[in-house]
């Protein structure tokens, strides 16, 4: 079933099942999936560069499953987008597939044959959603734990493997050991829900006095968040980071991707505007 991508301009263009939208170039625009109002934005370190942020949507399963995929890969240039290539072909194969397992298995090992003499590895986050129910399938290779905001108690948490709200249903970067057991942990987003994933760029932004800011005053930061929408939610993260900042400097790629939960629209499957193909 074809889905469809929308730019700022109005112009409409059928992007058919297994076809993936992302990559690693500076990019801001609002997206739509099945059950799923989002927010992208891709700051590569170096003005109008490419970065070692990757990150791919698609939509297929007959519009039934949504896959989103964060990773943060080491290195620069040519190593990346090499590591970038291999990445989307193995998320093209398996983009129909709810179970993860057989996916982040592969990408490991994709990363370990594929770096050649140097050492590669990236750290990545994926998701696998089912609209018409909310459930959420995630998969954390050494990546940053998502934030997370339960409408229902309306508060901030991190998304992590040992959350309570876990349904029944190791993990290191992929590159470093051959064989490495990635788990599988499910949840439910309800109406409302927000979750933000993001690269380390985000969360290890250092302020004028050389302090980092990290995970603990990052979950702080979120509670003071706007969470009326994906984009009113992501855009605040990104001042409040720049506010923590001050005068220092970015000294990284930073990547930020808003979900909320929204209920299914008959159609597009797939609406985003302003991407940069």
């Amino acid at each position: 079933m074809p889905t469809e991508l929308t730019d700022g301009s109005g112009e409409t263009q059928s992007l058919d099942c297994f076809e993936l939208r992302g990559g690693n170039h500076r990019a801001s625009y609002p997206v739509e999936l099945p059950g799923l109002d989002g927010w992208v934005s891709c700051r590569p370190l170096q003005l109008s560069a490419k970065g070692g942020d990757l990150y791919y949507l698609s939509v297929c399963s007959k519009g039934a499953i949504c896959r989103i995929t964060l990773a943060d890969i080491a290195g620069h240039g040519e190593t990346v987008s090499q590591a970038a290539t291999r990445l989307r072909d193995a998320l093209r194969v398996h983009s129909d597939n709810w179970d993860q397992s057989v996916l982040i298995r592969q990408l490991n090992d994709t990363f370990l044959n594929g770096g050649g003499n140097s050492l590669q590895y990236a750290t990545a986050f994926i998701v696998s959603y089912y609209g018409q129910t909310g459930e959420l399938l995630f998969t954390n290779a050494g990546h940053p734990p998502p934030l997370w905001y339960k409408a229902a108690t309306q508060e901030w948490t991190l998304m992590q493997e040992r959350t309570p709200w876990s349904k029944s249903i190791m993990d290191l970067p992929l590159g470093v050991i051959p064989g490495t057991s990635y788990t599988q942990t499910a949840v439910d987003l309800e109406m409302g829900d927000l979750l933000l994933l993001y690269t380390d760029g985000v969360s290890e932004s250092v302020n004028e006095a050389g302090d980092q800011l990290g995970l603990k005053q990052l979950l702080n930061l979120a509670r003071r968040l706007a969470t009326t929408s994906a984009g009113d939610a992501g855009k605040a993260l990104l001042a409040a980071i720049e506010h923590y900042r001050g005068g220092a400097l970015s000294a990284d790629d930073e990547t930020i991707i808003a979900l909320q939960r929204a209920p299914i629209r008959p159609a597009p499957l797939l609406r985003a505007r302003g991407i940069d193909r």
